[in-house]
């Protein structure tokens, strides 16, 4: 095997690992606001969420579970831009709250999470 070949075969296999990675990924949370484990003031909240990957916003879902164990189903705002989902909720009493997030990433693998916060 000539050496042209050798250095033809590891490129080819570096690219296809690559492009394998991109197909396998799912969306992870990268931003959000409040943060995870954060205190926030106030009974009105914008929530801002920023993901890895593409996500649609249509299929995506938003849970608030509050201290009381009521869960809240909050509709997302038109997307800001395609790897964001935001919304607003308000009336929030003080206690520990639950962010409950479920999103369609473009690669289409739905992902989840939640992200704790505390308002004062």
């Amino acid at each position: 095997m000539t050496a042209a070949l050798k250095r033809r075969k590891w490129l080819c296999l570096f690219v296809l690992m690559a492009f394998t990675e991109v197909c396998w990924a799912h969306a992870l949370l990268m931003e959000s606001s409040p943060r995870a484990n954060s205190a926030v003031k106030g009974s009105d909240l914008t929530i801002n969420l920023r993901f890895n990957v593409r996500i649609d916003g249509e299929r995506s879902r938003l849970r608030l579970a509050g201290p009381d164990g009521v869960i809240q189903t909050l509709a997302p705002r038109v997307q800001p831009t395609a790897d964001t989902l935001e919304t607003h909720v308000s009336g929030l009493k003080a206690g520990a709250y639950k962010l409950e997030w479920q999103v369609l990433a473009s690669d289409g693998h739905i992902s989840s999470g939640t992200v704790p916060f505390t308002v004062y």
